[in-house]
């Protein structure tokens, strides 16, 4: 739109923004100085309009957004954008300038008041009650196939049309919409619904979050084309101003052509706080293979010849000494460079470890339907501590809990204790060339099973044992993350970042990289050697309450309060993928062994299953009767096992779910996603606790699953 274009541009130039005029300029492509008309016309020629959004050329009249590329990524922040504000990692950016009284109005994201000021339409309160329900009788009489399309519609703009009758201080108009429409909401918006009752006068939008939220993401709706001419057709018919200008303003809607979505379809991936995710979220290229193992030699024991190697593949007969050491001798041609990031060097201890690691997975057992495996469970007794949080080392010789009295505890669970290395008075008399170096360090009479951590001066809600097993992880509510030496079982550093509680934190596969994520809503990537994090992930609308390493470390995927999981490139920061569909908080998360798929659990007690290469959803497991917890596959794959708060531990067979995946380019394009009607079929037991909420799970080398949790006695 020409005119709109003119006034932005305008605009630009009286406020001494030259260099974004410019930027604006070339991207619309007007170069001269062709401005003509005036902004105050523009104003006065459209009242009815409330949002005007620029357009460059060649972008459809039917997209609710202006995409911006990157070279004006720097120009929507000076404009003010509200998305380029908050979500940093979310690709297209949209400039939010208001016509309002005969002058464009800019607004700038963390100014509340201004954020807050796009409710300031006066539309006839008395008339609300009467817009909302004629769009209702015209859903709820269209055609089936559109009518579970546009019913998408009804929540946010209940939200928004009952917060702009607060803001506008027509109280007990807003009492009574509230009333009247909350009742046909979807069932999993209750807790938002319920926060939203409470907000009834306007200065109580002033400092609310989940109100900034709702108006500073645009609530995306995926809709198909014929659904949304018709739509568009009905409230131009009906002159219904009120409700088109909140479409044009607070949503985002993605058009896409073909058959319109089943109500099953939609109900699963929406859910989440700002609607479904846009369809360009998920169009990047991701490197979810597996990097390629250093090789180096194993000597193999008679009995292993006959075993299995990491993947789980039959080993052929071999000589004595082989370079098993690789994982697989080809590159998987979805890996990402092997240097793309740069990971620690092995040391000798590493590869030791490695040819343990090897020599176990010989001797590991292949599950399957037909076996299962054994599952060994640790319950805390008389935790009045208050458990809060499990971790146990890759090779499960030992366990550590977190807990509300802000304590960390360390327990040896093999017969070995735990011990401190000497003091430096008695090091120094040790023969430094002696082949047991390693053994004479350590201090006999430190020996004890169980090693208490002081330091937090908050209840401690993640922990995590680095790979070689020599450091460990907490982080707690005081918004720090410590990082414990498990020679000395002292802190060797505070991180200092998070300005809130700490919900989890986790090493990386290869060490030397840890993530946390808090209730400031961001996600930190650390190094142990720095002090200040490398990157912040910036983009969920509520707290990061979990966090998990890709195995190629290249990734790291966080579950939020908002209900989505977001997929980050370490490497640069950005957002590779949004996964919607929970409807509820997200509270475990397990990539599965060869890197290709995401399992996620939440409070609404389902198991989410996505392929990250496609960016879909291709699996639902219903069976949880409350939050999951723990997740965990098997160490080849073949068996998700999930714990929860219901007291269960459940095993599936993920071989069944991820197979004959039907990923054409239409389901990846339009998200028809077809999801198996019974997911009975792929579980494959359920095994209770007498009264034990499941925490953690882990699989060991071997494949014995271990469990953990805090015995309650209600």
């Amino acid at each position: 739109d020409r005119q709109t274009l003119v006034a932005v541009l305008q605009f630009l130039r009286r406020s001494n923004l030259r260099e974004s005029e410019e930027i604006l300029r070339r991207e619309a492509r007007l170069l001269g100085d062709d401005l003509g008309g005036n902004v105050a016309a523009v104003a006065t020629a459209s009242p009815g309009v409330a949002a005007v959004a620029a357009v460059p050329p060649g972008k459809g009249e039917d997209r609710e957004d202006c995409e911006v590329g990157p070279s004006s990524r720097r120009q929507a922040r000076e404009v003010g954008s509200p998305c380029a504000a908050r979500s940093l990692g979310s690709s297209p950016l949209c400039w939010d300038t208001r016509v309002v009284g005969g002058a464009v109005v800019v607004e700038d994201q963390p100014d509340v008041s201004a954020v807050l000021s796009a409710y300031n339409q006066q539309g006839d309160p008395t008339l609300y009650e009467e817009y909302y329900s004629g769009l209702k009788h015209f859903i709820e009489c269209s055609l089936d196939c559109h009518r579970a399309e546009l019913s998408q519609l009804f929540y946010p703009l209940f939200v928004h049309m009952y917060l702009e009758l607060v803001y506008n201080q027509h109280e007990s108009e807003a009492k009574s919409f509230f009333e009247r429409f909350h009742g046909d909401q979807e069932c999993y918006y209750q807790d938002d619904l319920r926060v939203l009752s409470s907000l009834t006068k306007k200065e109580h939008m002033k400092g609310n979050e989940t109100m900034l939220d709702f108006r500073t993401s645009k609530f995306v709706l995926r809709i198909s084309r014929d659904s949304y001419q018709l739509l568009k057709r009905h409230l131009q018919e009906k002159q219904n101003n009120q409700i088109w200008n909140i479409v044009q303003e607070h949503l985002y809607i993605d058009i896409f052509d073909g058959m319109p979505r089943s109500k099953q379809q939609i109900d699963a991936m929406v859910g989440s706080l700002a609607g479904e995710a846009k369809r360009e979220a998920n169009k990047a290229k991701v490197f979810f293979g597996l990097l390629k193992e250093p090789e180096f030699d194993v000597p193999l024991d008679d009995e292993d010849e006959e075993g299995e190697n990491e993947e789980g593949k039959p080993k052929k007969k071999k000589p004595k000494k082989d370079n098993v050491g690789s994982k697989s001798k080809k590159q998987d041609p979805n890996a990402p460079p092997q240097n793309r990031i740069p990971l620690p060097e092995l040391k000798d201890s590493d590869k030791l470890d490695k040819v343990m690691n090897m020599k176990e997975a010989a001797r590991r057992v292949r599950l399957g339907p037909e076996c299962l495996p054994s599952i060994c469970f640790y319950t805390f007794l008389n935790a009045y501590q208050g458990l809060t949080a499990v971790d146990i080392t890759d090779d499960s010789s030992m366990i550590v809990g977190g807990f509300a009295d802000s304590t960390v505890r360390v327990w040896s669970v093999t017969p070995k204790k735990l011990r401190s290395v000497k003091t430096a008075a008695d090091l120094s008399l040790i023969d430094k060339e002696s082949d047991d170096v390693l053994e004479r360090i350590m201090d006999e009479k430190t020996a004890s099973e169980l090693k208490i951590l002081y330091g937090h001066s908050g209840p401690v809600y993640g922990t995590s044992f680095s790979p070689d097993r020599n450091y460990l992880l907490s982080c707690s509510e005081d918004g720090t993350v410590r990082l414990w030496s498990l020679q000395t079982f002292t802190c060797l550093v505070g991180y200092k970042g998070h300005n809130y509680p700490v919900w989890d934190t986790q090493f990386s596969p290869y060490g030397y990289y840890f993530v946390s994520g808090g209730h400031d809503r961001v996600a930190r990537l650390w190094a142990t050697d720095h002090y200040q994090p490398l990157r912040i992930f910036a983009g969920h609308l509520a707290d990061v309450t979990c966090t998990r390493f890709h195995p190629n470390s290249n990734y790291i995927a966080t579950g939020s309060a908002d209900r989505t999981i977001r997929l980050w490139d370490v490497l640069n920061g950005n957002c590779v993928r949004i996964f919607t569909g929970h409807k509820g908080p997200i509270h475990s998360l397990a990539f599965s062994p060869n890197g290709r798929f995401l399992a996620t659990g939440a409070t609404d007690g389902r198991v989410l299953l996505w392929d990250i290469g496609h960016g879909l959803m291709v699996g639902e497991l219903k069976g949880h009767t409350d939050t999951v917890y723990a997740l965990r596959f098997s160490r080849d794959g073949e068996i998700l096992a999930s714990g929860s708060m219901d007291n269960t531990v459940r095993l599936w067979d993920a071989v069944k779910a991820f197979e004959d995946l039907e990923t054409d380019d239409f389901t990846t394009a339009t998200g028809h996603i077809n999801l198996p009607e019974n997911s009975q079929d792929l579980l494959l037991g359920t095994y209770m606790t007498k009264s034990t909420p499941v925490v953690h799970l882990h699989f060991t080398r071997r494949n014995l699953l271990l469990a953990a949790g805090a015995y309650s006695s209600q």
